[in-house]
């Protein structure tokens, strides 16, 4: 009877684990669950939040003239048309202010990405007395806004005098010498090769962020095998800094092409994209002379075409990000830069 009473409670107990054990897969399986859901939902609203502009400029970009008063064309277009594209084209100068834009960007961005590195390695690695009180005038300048020194930079470039030369011949000719870098892209070739681009400071102090993590073993092999400051840069250096040096190329593209401010005030004819998108408006008039639409037609497709021609300056941007996207992700954690 003992045997038996003994064998019906261990049966029991048994029987009581497995329920608690159960009991515990499932809640953990219900967990995991709840939360691979809550992780989804907020990715796919995040993601809805993103990409709602681009959708919206697709959406009605494609819309023709027919759908712009139907209440139930929501998203997709009823009447799908390309016109839209054609005018913005036109009164874009869609391949002229794209070459303007390119001549401007890519020395632009080389020389900017160059110049930003060799400064953040030296705030990293030389020391010297007056390092700590540049380098605050450095994140000084970050929250300066441009429109403080424009109107000052606007005039040294419309009369450029190199180092004063022009003053100099003045005295012998009786007037100074100078030349209008106005509406060409030296004024941005200057500024960025002296450290005063769009956003130079920003740049330096990820580069600085960075070499400052590199180990000093790297540059105390490299001056055992003979090589110089310069060199150790060149060859030790700028090879490890592949992650900054990506990250800081596509900051570089993407602020430069879309910079108004700068460029309105510099460019009078050779005008980017960024310029010619904002006075796409007051261009209307071309396609109504050249297509024989009134006022009203004009008015009717003017915010499309408006859509039309902000996806057209946005898409060789969001063609650069896929491309380089993969580098960019990997190389973000590695500049110093943090949420």
């Amino acid at each position: 009877m003992k045997v038996a009473r003994a064998i019906k409670l261990n049966y029991t107990f048994e029987k009581f684990r497995i329920t608690d054990v159960s009991k515990l897969v499932f809640k953990k399986n219900l967990f995991i669950v709840l939360k691979k859901l809550f992780l989804y939902t907020f990715i796919i609203c995040m993601s809805y939040i993103l990409l709602y502009p681009i959708l919206f400029l697709i959406s009605n970009a494609l819309r023709a003239k027919e759908d712009l008063f139907d209440p139930s064309v929501i998203w997709i277009p009823k009447h799908i048309t390309f016109k839209n594209f054609e005018y913005a084209n036109m009164l874009l100068s869609y391949p002229l202010a794209i070459k303007n834009t390119l001549i401007i960007l890519i020395p632009s961005v080389i020389i900017q990405t160059f110049i930003c590195m060799m400064v953040g390695y030296g705030f990293a690695r030389f020391r010297f007395a007056e390092r700590e009180l540049l380098f605050g005038i450095l994140l000084f300048t970050i929250i300066v806004p441009m429109q403080t020194i424009i109107v000052p930079l606007y005039m040294k470039f419309r009369y450029f005098d190199f180092l004063y030369i022009g003053k100099l011949i003045g005295i012998f000719t009786g007037k100074p010498m100078t030349i209008n870098l106005l509406d060409t892209p030296w004024p941005f070739y200057i500024l960025n090769f002296f450290g005063m681009g769009i956003r130079s400071s920003l740049y330096i102090f990820v580069f600085r962020q960075f070499f400052r993590n590199m180990p000093v073993e790297l540059e105390e092999a490299a001056k055992i095998d003979g090589c110089g400051p310069f060199s150790t840069f060149l060859r030790i250096m700028v090879p490890n800094a592949t992650g900054a040096i990506i990250t800081i190329l596509l900051f570089t593209i993407v602020w430069h092409w879309n910079d108004y401010y700068v460029s309105a005030m510099f460019c009078n004819e050779n005008l980017p994209v960024s310029v010619m998108l904002t006075a796409l408006n007051n261009r209307m008039s071309m396609i109504q002379d050249a297509y024989g639409f009134s006022s009203d037609d004009i008015y009717l497709i003017g915010s499309n075409v408006l859509e039309a021609g902000c996806l057209m300056v946005i898409l060789p941007l969001i063609i650069v990000y896929i491309i380089g996207q993969r580098y960019f992700t990997e190389s973000i954690e590695r500049t110093g830069i943090v949420g």
